[in-house]
């Protein structure tokens, strides 16, 4: 029951359905709520186009989540569309092959789109724009597994020296080092001006038990030291755009994105006009407390929530169909 809520907070929640349970806080001004459900089954039948992020949703970038692939499935066999929205620095095909190699085979998804492959495709336009005599010089930072992406982006790989831009995919060893380590290195390229492409806004992401830095580090660093920095992919509103072009059928009230992150996937969601569900047991299950079973405090989840200044719709422990199966 509601008793003397200030004037300037409104009261925004979803269906509380059952099992579920809700929580709410204030933030922006806002009262709130989010709900904790077990299942994708217990808010499928609202929404026709479900978006998923892959690194800490789908797969955790060694393996498949046990459930994911069951979830997956199940929503293309009720008739949902289902996009793999993926801030990975490679283009899609590329992706796609470590998918199926992961055990997650193209017939559990309708389309896949990268932010590596949006980025390729926006320096190769820009070549194409000025007819196609322009081969932008770019210097590559990140390591040599995402190659293909520069393959794609029709430019000109050359020393940092000669470069016009640097494609920013990643760290050069990012088991090792950390943003820090190439602090002298952008100093020195914000100095002359350099623009910064980063292919993928993650700041972090897990593999296996491991958190590893991205390309997204580096270029919150550059633009410390005064460098420019132009980003492709989640959260920004482009990459949404892009998807949403390729289903102009499926209103956006229809559609409702599921990620782990909540700077990249629920913030993305924000700005797009779509709903978000929060996947617990990603980037954030140690801010979190997940439980071993999928437990999560309501408390908690409204703080973690609040800091990021974010509003999922609702969130689960992993990506599962029901709490019948369990994800661990």
């Amino acid at each position: 029951m509601q008793t003397a809520l200030p004037s300037q907070c409104r009261h925004i929640t979803a269906p509380l359905l059952p099992g579920a349970v809700s929580t709410n806080f204030h933030v922006f001004g806002f009262f709130m709520s989010i709900t904790i459900i077990n299942g994708l089954a217990e808010l499928a039948d609202q929404y026709d186009l479900f978006i998923f992020d892959l690194w800490g949703v789908v797969h955790d970038g060694v393996a498949a989540y046990p459930n994911a692939a069951d979830c997956l499935q199940r929503l293309r066999q009720g008739g949902g569309r289902v996009v793999l929205l993926s801030n990975a620095p490679r283009p899609s095909a590329s992706v796609a092959q470590h998918l199926a190699e992961l055990g997650v085979s193209k017939d559990l998804y309708d389309w896949l789109l990268t932010s590596g492959e949006a980025t390729a495709n926006a320096i190769a336009a820009t070549a194409s724009g000025s007819g196609g005599t322009a081969r932008p010089a770019y210097y590559h930072l990140g390591p040599e597994r995402n190659r293909p992406t520069l393959e794609a982006c029709g430019g000109r790989e050359v020393a940092i020296d000669a470069a016009e831009m640097i494609i920013c995919t990643g760290f050069f060893d990012d088991e090792t080092e950390t943003a820090e380590d190439y602090r002298d290195f952008l100093t020195a390229a914000a100095a002359r001006g350099l623009p910064l492409i980063c292919a993928n806004p993650d700041v972090v992401v897990m593999r296996g038990e491991q958190m590893i830095p991205c390309a997204g580090a580096l270029a919150a660093l550059y633009e410390q030291l005064g460098g420019t920095v132009q980003r492709y992919g989640k959260p920004f509103p482009a990459i949404f755009d892009l998807l949403f072009a390729e289903t102009p059928h499926i209103p956006r009230h229809r559609a409702v994105m599921v990620g782990d992150g909540l700077p990249t996937d629920i913030r993305g969601a924000r700005r797009a006009g779509i709903n978000a569900i929060w996947i617990a047991g990603g980037i954030h299950a140690t801010d979190l407390a997940l439980g071993p079973n999928g437990e999560l405090e309501a408390e908690k989840v409204h703080s973690v929530a609040e800091q990021a200044d974010e509003q999922p719709l609702a969130i689960m422990p992993w990506l599962q169909w029901s709490s019948e199966i369990r994800q661990r």
